[in-house]
């Protein structure tokens, strides 16, 4: 799988490029782990457009993962990926806004809207916060029937 995805990569195809990304973040039998080269192939593919890539990429420069930690960067990718409706990406720039710490103001509204685009697509750490948003009244009207409906969505998926 590792040689179809270099040639597919090599061909400029971006899912390749950071499915071989994250073969290269995660290492496996025959691939060893290099963050360094995880995070070129991400950003390649990113600059092609491709959600996925971007958000991974993001993740790369929010933890440092073969690249120096730029918060602000991370964000702009995160909200490229969530612009394209990429529900993880969505869920992550709500955190960003959450708790404010990656390059711009806490902003509970934006991150009630961005956790409620997640929630909507099914993801589970969305509807948990988004139901968290409910239950305290962070960035919306408290609405504790809403909560518990988002607090179960969220537990039935585990």
């Amino acid at each position: 799988a590792v040689k179809l995805f270099r040639q597919a990569a090599k061909q400029g195809f971006a899912c390749a490029r950071w499915r071989l990304g994250d073969m290269y973040a995660q290492g496996n039998r025959s691939l060893a782990q290099n963050d360094e080269e995880a995070a070129r192939l991400y950003r390649q593919a990113a600059k092609q457009g491709d959600e996925e890539a971007q958000f991974f990429h993001g993740n790369c420069y929010a933890q440092g993962n073969g690249c120096v930690i730029n918060k602000e960067e991370a964000v702009t990718l995160f909200r490229q990926a969530a612009e394209q409706g990429l529900a993880v990406a969505q869920y992550a720039l709500g955190n960003s806004y959450a708790d404010g710490t990656r390059g711009h103001a806490q902003n509970d509204e934006e991150a009630a809207r961005l956790y409620r685009q997640a929630a909507k697509q099914g993801d589970e750490e969305a509807q948990f916060f988004h139901g968290n948003c409910y239950a305290q009244g962070n960035g919306c009207v408290i609405n504790k029937e809403e909560a518990v409906t988002l607090f179960r969505q969220a537990a039935e998926q585990g």
